[in-house]
Parts: C-alpha cells; sequence; structure tokens
C-alpha cells in the first residue's frame, strides 16, 4: 500500500496542473496570460507584505536572542514538571503563533536533545501541527488586503492556538504516556 501511495504521489501534482491546464483549453481560457497577470499580482502582494514579515521575524529572533524565551523556560519549568509537560517544548509553545520556521528550528533541537523517539519530540511534533503561525498569518493576509483592525480575528486565531495546545497535551498523554 505505501509503494502504491508513494508512486501516486509523485503523479498528483502534474496531474493537477495538467488537468487546468486542459480545462482552461477547453474552455478557450487564455491559460499562459492569466498565469502571467496572476504572478504579477503575486508579486504586488509579496512587496506589500515584506515590511509585516519583516515585524515578525524580527520579533521572533529578539524574543529567541534575548533570552526571554530561557527566562519563561525556567519560570514554568516547575510548572509543567508538575503537569508532566517536558520542558523542552516550552518554546515551541511560545514561538509556534509567531513564526513557523521559528517553531520547526525549536522542533529541532527537541529532536537533538531528546531524540526522535522521545516524549517530548512527539509532543513538540503535535504541537506543532496542531497550532497555527497566528502572528503570521494575520500579517500575511490582513497585510495584502490592507486590513488594519484585526484584534478580534487575533484573538480568535490566539484562543484557536491555546485550544490546540491544550488538545495536543490531551492526546499526547493518551497515546504516548
Amino acid at each position: 500500500m505505501i509503494k502504491i501511495l508513494n508512486s501516486l504521489s509523485v503523479f498528483i501534482l502534474p496531474i493537477i496542473i495538467t488537468s487546468i491546464v486542459t480545462y482552461g483549453i477547453i474552455k478557450k481560457v487564455p491559460v499562459y496570460e492569466n498565469f502571467i497577470e496572476g504572478a504579477k499580482g503575486g508579486f504586488d502582494i509579496a512587496i506589500r507584505i515584506i515590511p509585516y514579515l519583516i515585524a515578525i521575524i524580527t520579533a521572533t529572533s529578539a524574543f529567541r536572542a534575548s533570552g526571554a524565551a530561557d527566562t519563561i523556560q525556567n519560570l514554568l519549568s516547575p510548572i509543567f514538571d508538575y503537569l508532566k509537560i517536558p520542558v523542552e517544548t516550552t518554546i515551541i509553545m511560545l514561538t509556534r503563533s509567531l513564526s513557523g520556521s521559528a517553531t520547526l528550528g525549536v522542533l529541532g533541537d527537541v529532536i537533538n536533545q531528546t531524540g526522535a523517539n522521545s516524549y517530548a519530540t512527539k509532543l513538540a511534533a503535535v504541537i506543532t501541527g496542531s497550532s497555527e503561525t497566528t502572528f503570521y498569518v494575520a500579517a500575511v493576509y490582513f497585510g495584502s488586503v490592507g486590513i488594519k483592525k484585526f484584534r478580534h480575528a487575533l484573538m480568535a486565531g490566539i484562543l484557536a492556538d491555546i485550544v490546540g495546545l491544550i488538545a495536543a497535551i490531551i492526546i499526547c498523554r493518551i497515546f504516548f504516556l
């Protein structure tokens, strides 16, 4: 079954692209011209969101480099020990809402420190998969269309991240402890 899925996965993207182009040709849509227009629009959006991306990347880097993440980790370690949550996952919990790339870097650190099959690694991976880069998404999507008031959407995103975090801890405790 795995061999079939691996073989199929190689062909999925070319099949999808070919299907879209074929459908466009059948409907007499200028496929290439529309593709170029879309690429131009994407470039314009990229230019508009660069300041938001720089702000998020700078904030995440400053948070980690300042030692604030380590201080918070040390402060929370007694509580996490009591709750049987590996302290190595603290930084992932803190950075996931800010930056996916920072979280993946921290996940790599957790894997290197605790091993690929450790409970800390499994919990860190589930946390990474069960939450979103809320601030990044808000900056990119709202910044690309010029929305400046996104307070309620941001609060809903943070609440969803907290619920995902709690669910990840509970599910990992059930399946991996």
